[in-house]
């Protein structure tokens, strides 16, 4: 593997690009310690990173960006604004590595970033209905809602 420094004084931010004919176990590896590093307030810095996948295409995403995860038909969903991205991690695994003030699982399916919620509707009976920015809409299952009130404060 070849590794190659940069110094660029108009980069403000460490950036760390990886260039390979195709995604081998080894890059595959590279990207899950880079993730892991910059979750855990590593050397990245401020801003933690994950893989996801859209079909072979790998981009990092940062959790800021990210408005839900989701689990459904055995595999792990993040979705942005660009779309919606394959992660190669359990729910529990990523709630764990998460920033627990921004983000909250509303079932056992399901994780959300509050930064992006736009309402929550408490009008339907025994739920709440979430509202993103984007428009999107999502439900908090009944075993969350005392938990959801909570964090809210309500």
């Amino acid at each position: 593997m070849d590794l190659e420094l940069k110094i660029e004084p108009s980069q403000k931010e460490p950036k760390i690009i990886i260039v390979a004919d195709h995604l081998s176990a080894e890059v595959h590896q590279l990207m899950r310690i880079l993730s892991e590093i910059s979750d855990h307030g590593g050397a990245l810095g401020e801003s933690p990173i994950i893989a996801g996948f859209q079909g072979e295409v790998l981009e990092l995403l940062e959790w800021k960006n990210i408005c839900r995860i989701y689990a459904s038909g055995g595999k792990v969903f993040a979705v942005t604004e660009k779309g919606e991205y394959v992660l190669r991690f359990r729910l529990y695994e990523l709630e764990d590595r998460m920033d627990r003030r921004c983000f909250v699982r509303i079932s056992n399916s399901e994780i959300i970033n509050l930064k992006k919620v736009k309402s929550f509707d408490l009008s339907f009976r025994g739920t709440i209905c979430v509202e993103f920015k984007d428009g999107s809409v999502t439900y908090v299952s009944r075993r969350y809602v005392s938990k959801i009130k909570r964090v809210l404060g309500i």
